[in-house]
């Protein structure tokens, strides 16, 4: 039994260390940022967006999803999910990044949006 988990252990090891693709490398990467979005016009950001979520038959409010690995496995626990789920999975991320982007220049409310702009 104990040779067992040990070859497991190592197993699972060597798995997920090879070029950065464990389950929660993986996951961690769908996560982007918002402020790559900020250049682009509200009009076509909402239109980009809803594209994406329809899509992947995704809602418009979707945020990336983790699993839960074994305790501390997570960095060791392999990507295991089909290429459909990894993709679904990186445009929940997309489409969070640019739903931040949205809300926090008010996209949605055009009579209230927000001009960043520097001082004059």
């Amino acid at each position: 039994m104990r040779w067992n988990m040990m070859i497991l252990a190592s197993c699972l090891l060597t798995a997920g260390c090879v070029g950065g693709t464990s389950m929660s490398e993986q996951q961690d990467a769908n996560v982007q940022s918002s402020l790559q979005y900020d250049n682009v016009p509200c009009d076509q950001l909402l239109a980009q967006r809803n594209g994406l979520a329809q899509q992947y038959n995704l809602p418009t409010k979707a945020k990336p999803t983790f699993s839960n690995p074994a305790m501390g496995f997570g960095p060791f626990t392999p990507d295991m999910r089909s290429k459909a789920k990894r993709d679904t999975d990186k445009a929940s991320g997309e489409i969070d990044a640019m739903n931040r982007s949205i809300d926090r220049r008010d996209c949605e409310h055009p009579d209230k949006q927000k001009k960043l702009a520097l001082p004059g």
